[in-house]
């Protein structure tokens, strides 16, 4: 299987996120739409993964205080590393924009996958669009930070 990563603005990228969102989240979650397209779009770095056919598959977004979100796989490529993909892209433009951390309200079946990327857990479970979410943290060793 060959994909390709694109990071780009709301602009270039809206069209193939709102697709990918729409049927994550809005047809499968039950998430209204108005709750899953934002305000916050607009001033985020978006990724966005195409099989090679040029169909979205996969996206997820990189807001300017370091919060990673709306990521999401369409089900059918789930399981093969593009949300990994989208994951390390977003966590490796942050890092590049000399970001310290980055933090996802994950959704607590994903708990595990953000953990193998080091993400650690904070607070409670809270709920979001009736959805049961924890807050996580990934904080980015530098050197000589010890």
């Amino acid at each position: 299987m060959r994909s390709a990563l694109i990071l780009d603005d709301w602009a270039a990228l809206q069209c193939d996120a709102v697709s990918v969102r729409t049927d994550v989240f809005v047809l499968e979650q039950n998430v209204p739409i108005t709750l899953e397209i934002d305000e916050m779009d607009v001033f985020s770095l978006h990724a966005v993964v195409y099989d090679e056919t040029g169909k979205a598959i996969g996206t997820g977004r990189l807001l300017s205080d370091g919060h990673i979100g709306r990521m999401a796989v369409r089900k059918i490529w789930r399981g093969i590393g593009i949300g990994s993909q989208v994951l390390q892209a977003l966590m490796g433009a942050a890092q590049e924009r000399g970001d310290q951390m980055v933090l996802i309200n994950a959704q607590v079946q994903a708990v595990g996958f953000y953990a193998r990327f080091g993400f650690v857990s904070e607070g409670e479970e809270f709920d979001d669009a009736g959805i049961p979410h924890i807050l996580m943290r990934h904080v980015f060793f530098r050197e000589g930070s010890m």
